[in-house]
């Protein structure tokens, strides 16, 4: 089989070296390529070559990753964050390769959480009611304040004084109590929902810190994301985070029109949405069964150590000397 040549962008961040690792794991023939916006990160090791690239949002973003494409004749681009999926997406017909993703349009009101409220009101779709400061009145209960646009735990607050004092780039949600869940599901190039995935979790710093499978909500689930993906336009992998309540009541809260951040244990528990792209979009065939299993992770941190090496700017691939500890 000829070598193929994957773009794996965010490898600076725990969703794209997770991804990295399960290409590395499925064993193929592929010829690995990262960008990060910083030149040294934790995810060089695990790639063939490196580059620096701009913010998503950058001017010169698009040209740059069309420059990386053209000279290694990239076959397809897995984007790892949510402005890339989005800015990639929108500029598709740019790029002399395959960006897997969904449209702009459906990711533009995905990486926008109150864009994604209306979206979801509009099409009678489970979602946590959503304000702008600017609209909020007082309601009963506690409430949580965050950012429009992010990612993490950045910039959340929980019963501030003063909610109506944010700008409108923040949103209001009510405060709700119960489990967390997070949900991944793989849509086919045809439209259709190919499985999912939920995972109990509890998070450390906005990322998943412990999880456990939990199949329980899925009969639930899978009616709101047939709901979601009835529409067309979402492709590729998806994640829905919700709250179960102690009435059983799920309430999403937020989706990320990507690759989410469990995909590497997943991966390992029969949910291998990496490779479904990599069948479907490297190689033109039909995604392997969904046969998941039940299981428990938990994460370390790792050091990934250089010796002898005093320029980190030549620490780009996994030719260099290195050692994880």
């Amino acid at each position: 089989m000829e070598r193929k040549t994957v773009l794996v962008t965010g490898i600076g961040g725990n969703v794209g070296q997770g991804v990295l690792r399960n290409i590395i794991d499925l064993n193929f023939d592929i010829f690995l390529i990262g960008t990060d916006v910083a030149t040294f990160t934790a995810g060089n090791y695990l790639c063939d070559v490196t580059y620096k690239v701009p913010y998503a949002f950058d001017t010169n973003y698009i040209s740059e990753i069309s420059a990386i494409v053209e000279k290694h004749r990239v076959d397809i681009i897995l984007p790892t964050t949510d402005y890339e999926v989005y800015f990639l997406s929108l500029n598709q017909y740019k790029i002399k390769s395959k960006v897997v993703a969904s449209d702009s349009s459906l990711a533009k009101k995905y990486l926008d959480k109150y864009l994604t409220y209306l979206h979801h009101q509009e099409l009678n779709i489970p979602f946590a009611k959503t304000w702008l400061p600017s609209q909020f009145d007082k309601i009963d209960g506690d409430i949580i304040v965050k950012p429009r646009e992010g990612r993490g735990s950045r910039g959340i607050e929980i019963n501030p004084e003063n909610p109506t004092s944010f700008s409108d780039e923040y949103l209001i949600q009510p405060l709700h109590k119960g489990k967390e869940i997070t949900t991944a599901f793989y849509v086919k190039k045809d439209g259709s929902l190919h499985g999912l995935f939920t995972m109990e979790r509890e998070l450390t710093n906005g990322a998943t810190s412990k999880s456990k499978t939990c199949n329980k909500y899925d009969a639930v689930l899978e009616k709101i994301i047939n709901s979601m993906i009835q529409f067309q336009g979402l492709r590729g992998s998806i994640n829905i985070q919700s709250i179960v309540e102690d009435d059983q009541t799920i309430i999403p809260f937020e989706v990320n029109c990507r690759i989410s951040g469990t995909n590497s244990i997943r991966h390992n528990l029969g949910f291998q949405d990496v490779k479904y792209s990599l069948q479907e979009y490297l190689y033109n065939q039909e995604p392997d069964e969904v046969k998941t299993i039940e299981g428990i992770a938990t994460r370390l941190l790792y050091d990934v150590i250089y010796p002898n090496a005093t320029d980190e700017n030549l620490l780009n691939n996994n030719s260099s000397n290195f050692k994880l500890y």
